[in-house]
């Protein structure tokens, strides 16, 4: 503190406090002070305006009734003033001008006393007030139901629908194969129940599934497992339930639940088809407990390392699954009629000109695929056929003829030599892909793995090895696939077969597909320089990536997620393909085969289907379409009408379901 006069000054901190060398007399100057802007009058009235609607509901009434009479007296006085009709004295023209102000803000315009007026407009208020709260009511009820139904938390209450529990890669599949599914009924809603928000549910789904015609797609939100939410979809009352698996294998458990929410919702005698999936094969037996004796669970990495096994060995299958997956396309469908009690399998196949019979389904939910000829169809028995839709089979009083003299003998079968597969990535799904094959090759074949260095990958391997050993030797060739020298050093194009895998998907990484383009890139590469061609089949996790993946003539591609979709809806529609689909897709049984059309036909000329079906049927098989070799594009066509006539080239395939080899 300092003393000026008789006033205690506070000592300043930056004050000098005498010369040094580190120190500098400071002095102080008066700043002057920027001018400020004068606010407009403009400025000044819309603050003031302002600031008298923050005091309330008051002041809002207070400016909305003197804006109103601003407006309404002055146009009641012109209408007075200029009606010819009007009084001449100044007081009856003001009567008349509160009357009609009156009657236009219902403010009961009554004259004479004052006490009359007084109460008239106090009669008017008490009327404005009751109609002002009813409408605001009215109005607030309105606007939470609109935000209920904004928020997916109304109720559905509808019978007969399809309700799809869950939000993962099958959705856009599964609800577009839904709306494209031809069915008889003129109108179908689709309910979709999941932890994700309504209006992003419904920017999610596809222009297919927006655009659906006579099909709604309503979406809720909510856990699937929670019965209250579950409630709100009416699983009770719905057709068929699917619940989609989860992207995360580790997130099974919460699928598992959510049958056991839908098992308590739907009863003991329950008649609702429910189909679900899990990505674990450790959690397939409790989630068929869970969902009980009619739910149909299936494994997807089982169901994908199947079908990469499938194209592995015969290539060009993957179109075969997509035709017969695809409700755009050809597909399984049940044909009841009258007319087949008592009739044999070869006189119900030879009664279908335009669908192609491949079994018979009974009442009890069992199918026999690819039956004798002999076999005779029992009362409830159904006709298994392939058929654009469920109404286009009709049996024919007539078969339709062909020429016996078309009809070949195939060669007698010759041993099978060894073969080399390369398999570049490794995944949770590798290890039964390799026993698979293992399975599957001709004995003395050999499996080279590219995968990457890790020690979890490298001790996978090894026990995927050790296992197989009896079988089949793997090496293993530590390095990335998705870089040039690692194929190159194995020259790829010298095997007989490669298997392009993707790793899993981990949170925080890019897109599994990536590298697996990377990959494909390389392959595509060698091929080009080395002049020989080798089927390649690639496991794809978007179904995208498919349309821009460098591809070559033979190659397959078999997207997961999305066939397990497919698979998924067409189970829901028909409950009898599940068990078609599981002998098709196991090593054993009936499955799909592409063989030489020169082992049914005579090549080099022109020959109706019709005599490649009976070729095929006196050998114990049920041919169900071909394979161009010289058409522009893949060449597969199924179901062909049997009298469709065209000319046989040496290189043409059959697509056939018959007894594995």
């Amino acid at each position: 503190m300092r003393k000026e006069g008789n006033r205690a000054v506070p000592g300043q901190r930056n004050a000098a406090r005498g010369p040094g060398p580190d120190r500098t007399a400071a002095t102080t100057t008066a700043r002057p002070r920027p001018p400020y802007p004068t606010p407009s009058a403009e400025a000044r009235i819309r603050y003031w305006f302002d600031t008298t609607l923050t005091r309330g509901i008051p002041a809002l009434c207070g400016w909305l009734a003197l804006g109103c009479l601003a407006l309404v007296v002055p146009v009641s006085a012109l209408l007075v003033w200029t009606d010819q009709r009007a009084p001449a004295s100044l007081g009856a023209r003001i009567a008349a001008v509160w009357r009609s102000t009156g009657q236009t803000m219902r403010l009961g315009g009554e004259v004479g006393p004052p006490l009359r007026v007084v109460l008239s407009v106090l009669l008017a208020l008490i009327a404005l007030l009751y109609v002002s709260t009813l409408v605001s009511l009215i109005t607030t009820g309105l606007t939470d139901r609109l935000m209920a139904l904004d928020r997916g938390r109304a109720a559905i209450l509808e019978r007969g629908h399809t309700v799809v529990l869950g939000w993962s890669e099958q959705i856009p599949t599964v609800v577009s194969e839904l709306v494209a599914a031809r069915t008889g009924r003129r109108r179908r809603v689709i309910a979709v129940l999941a932890d994700k928000d309504k209006s992003a549910m419904e920017e999610g789904l596809p222009d297919t599934a927006r655009a659906t015609g006579r099909t709604r797609v309503l979406c809720r939100t909510g856990r699937p497992a929670d019965p209250a939410a579950l409630a709100r979809v009416s699983p009770a009352t719905a057709d068929c339930v699917l619940v989609l698996p989860r992207d995360d294998p580790r997130d099974d458990a919460e699928t598992v639940k959510t049958l056991l929410s839908l098992s308590a919702a739907l009863g003991e005698d329950r008649r609702v088809r429910v189909v679900a999936a899990v990505r674990d094969g450790r959690h397939l037996a409790a989630a068929r407990l869970a969902g009980g004796p009619r739910t149909t669970v299936l494994d997807v990495d089982d169901l994908s390392a199947r079908l990469v096994v499938d194209c592995a060995r015969q290539p060009g299958l993957s179109l075969v699954h997509q035709e017969l997956l695809d409700f755009a396309g050809h597909e399984f469908h049940t044909l009841r009629d009258p007319r087949l009690p008592g009739l044999t399998f070869e006189e119900a196949a030879g009664a279908c000109p335009e669908s192609i019979a491949v079994g018979i389904a009974h009442d009890d939910g069992t199918v026999t695929l690819n039956p004798p000829p002999s076999a005779r169809f029992r009362d409830d028995d159904r006709l298994l056929v392939i058929a654009r839709d469920e109404h286009s089979t009709r049996l024919s009083d007539l078969p339709v003829p062909h020429d016996p003299k078309a009809l070949t003998h195939a060669p007698p079968p010759a041993p099978a030599p060894a073969e080399r597969v390369l398999l570049l990535g490794w995944n949770r799904r590798a290890p039964r892909i390799v026993d698979q094959l293992s399975r599957r090759t001709p004995p003395g074949s050999t499996l080279d793995v590219v995968a990457g260095p890790r020690a979890a990958t490298t001790a996978a391997v090894r026990t995927a090895a050790e296992a197989l050993a009896p079988r089949m030797p793997v090496r293993h060739h530590p390095g990335d696939p998705a870089l040039r020298s690692t194929t190159d050093a194995l020259d790829p194009t010298g095997y007989n077969v490669v298997i392009v895998l993707g790793p899993d998907p981990r949170p925080g990484r890019g897109d599994p597909d990536d590298r697996t383009l990377l990959t494909l890139l390389h392959l595509r590469a060698a091929e080009e320089e080395s002049g020989r061609r080798v089927p390649v089949v690639t496991e794809m996790a978007d179904d995208r990536n498919r349309l821009i993946a460098p591809r070559a003539p033979g190659s397959d591609f078999v997207v997961s997620g999305r066939l397990v979709g497919l698979l998924m809806t067409q189970i829901s529609q028909n409950p009898h393909l599940a068990a078609v689909f599981e002998e098709l897709l196991a090593p054993a049984g009936n499955t799909l085969h592409l063989r030489p059309a020169a082992h049914y036909v005579t090549t080099g000329r022109t020959t109706s289907f019709a005599a490649v079906a009976a070729s095929a049927a006196r050998r114990g098989e049920c041919a169900i379409g071909y394979r161009s070799a010289t058409a522009a594009d893949h060449g597969m066509r199924l179901n062909p009408p049997k009298a469709h006539v065209r000319y046989w080239h040496a290189r043409d395939q059959v697509v056939l379901i018959a007894p594995g080899d």
